[in-house]
């Protein structure tokens, strides 16, 4: 197949988490909009077995949390099964909550987080080679890159939260995710994938970034189709800021099939 021109990778603007992790304590207590079908402020508590770490304390616990045998030490926690179990145990946040905007929207049994993010991990596994990208780092970065939700919940703009501030959050519940996991090798390339993503500072952060908004508008035209609704926010939203050559052609096409239908409808 033949390939595009490489994206240059975006050094303009610089992002709220050009940094690389906060020295938050190991025991931290904040509140944030956690259930994304409730705009009230919710808390989060996660218990793990690991000894070498503390909890979150915050009031809802993760059901089963930490049911593994203990841990040895910190250094060796990563490939602790009970790290592991706790780790994945947390992650099943991401397929429990909804998406935020589609909920906002009254959207009836909307997608999680994590059928967002394997949406567009598919997205990186079907995408034709271009040069300069890796494309088994983008759907790395795809599965990774909302991973902070699992704790914070889907943050939209109608929460009013600044984008510092979300960062802010994100990267200390990301931390927190680390730790539960046993921190190591694994735990420090999920940070180093998750901050590229933030950061848009690689080819295949670019194209991630793209896909994130390409499968948000598919799903947008999806369910003006389903549910009989006209979601113009979401495509004026994303209208002119694809930075790939494979973004804008992808997102063209959506767009293409949207007028179409929507030509049909008013006939």
């Amino acid at each position: 197949m033949a390939s595009m021109a490489a994206p240059k990778a975006n050094t303009l603007s610089p992002s709220p988490c050009n940094f690389q992790r906060l020295n938050s304590p190991h025991k931290i207590s904040f509140r944030f909009p956690f259930n994304s079908e409730s705009t009230s402020p919710r808390l989060v508590s996660i218990h793990s077995h690991n000894p070498n770490l503390d909890s979150i304390k915050m009031d809802q616990t993760v059901s089963g949390f930490g049911s593994g045998s203990e841990t040895s030490a910190h250094s060796n926690a990563s490939s602790s099964p009970s790290s592991a179990i706790d780790f994945l145990t947390l992650c099943h946040r991401l397929k429990s909550t909804k998406r935020k905007g589609w909920v906002n929207h009254g959207i009836n049994g909307p997608e999680s987080i994590a059928d967002h993010m394997y949406r567009m991990s598919l997205m990186a596994l079907i995408t034709s080679d271009i040069p300069g990208v890796n494309r088994e780092r983008c759907i790395k970065i795809a599965i990774v890159h909302d991973i902070a939700e699992a704790i914070v919940g889907d943050i939209t703009p109608s929460d009013g939260v600044p984008k510092a501030e979300k960062c802010r959050m994100e990267t200390e519940a990301l931390d927190e995710m680390c730790k539960v996991l046993g921190g190591g090798m694994r735990a420090e390339e999920i940070k180093e994938l998750w901050l590229e993503y933030e950061n848009n500072s690689s080819l295949e952060a670019n194209l991630v970034k793209d896909f994130d908004k390409v499968e948000m508008i598919l799903q947008a035209l999806e369910y003006e189709t389903e549910h009989g609704k006209v979601l113009d926010e979401f495509f004026l939203s994303t209208a002119g800021k694809f930075q790939t050559e494979t973004g804008k052609k992808w997102a063209a096409e959506i767009i293409s099939r949207r007028n179409s239908r929507l030509a049909n409808r008013s006939n």
